[in-house]
């Protein structure tokens, strides 16, 4: 199971995270966010994955950030439409299409997407996009039936795995972000550290 570390904020922070080598880490250029990315991202180990989180921008304002920061995968967090998608990924570059999950939450919305992005990525449906930091009910994730891989997010913290693992459920990767942060944007070394050495156990 892969790790994402999302809303990376301070260059001697994420040199210090990516030391830690997750497959992902998350940049946020939306500009309404605590952890609103706009400096310079520090040269990172090549296996690393930067991830640009994106809230309903145009595909012009996409694509000007994929060549500024290099980026090697787009999560969409807004409205976009399936097509939106598509455009996108004629860019070479890989999708995360972002759904906000509640207890009311209907599958069948995934179906037209499942053509035109490479992943899903699950987050706890509130008053922001996203970043609300808790987490949703993970069992409604039983009635996901389809083959596309997923990212489960949310609120997730350190003591969270062992419910992850209960779940057995077909989880690409588990993107954290708020739950191990001093302050936003600002990662806690040590409880990351942790996490991933813990999620490796889910590597079964």
């Amino acid at each position: 199971m892969k790790l994402k570390i999302c809303g990376m904020k301070y260059p001697e922070n994420i040199l210090e995270v990516s030391q830690l080598l997750p497959e992902y880490l998350g940049f946020i250029f939306w500009e309404k966010s605590s952890r609103y990315f706009d400096g310079e991202i520090p040269k990172i180990n090549k296996s690393i994955k930067k991830i640009g989180v994106f809230v309903d921008a145009t595909v012009e304002e996409i694509i000007s950030k994929i060549k500024k920061y290099d980026l090697d995968v787009i999560q969409l967090h807004g409205d976009e439409s399936p097509e939106f998608c598509r455009n996108l990924k004629m860019e070479n570059i890989e999708i995360i299409k972002v759904f906000s999950v509640n207890d009311d939450f209907d599958f069948s919305v995934l179906e037209p997407f499942e053509n035109a992005c490479d992943y899903f990525l699950f987050d706890t449906k509130g008053k922001l996009p996203g970043g609300n930091g808790i987490t949703f009910n993970w069992q409604i994730l039983q009635h996901y039936k389809l083959t596309k891989p997923f990212f489960l997010s949310g609120g997730i913290g350190l003591n969270d795995i062992e419910d992850i693992k209960k779940l057995n459920l077909p989880i690409y990767a588990i993107d954290v972000n708020s739950k191990f942060e001093i302050e936003a944007g600002l990662k806690n070394i040590k409880l990351l550290k942790s996490f991933k050495n813990n999620l490796q156990t889910l590597n079964i």
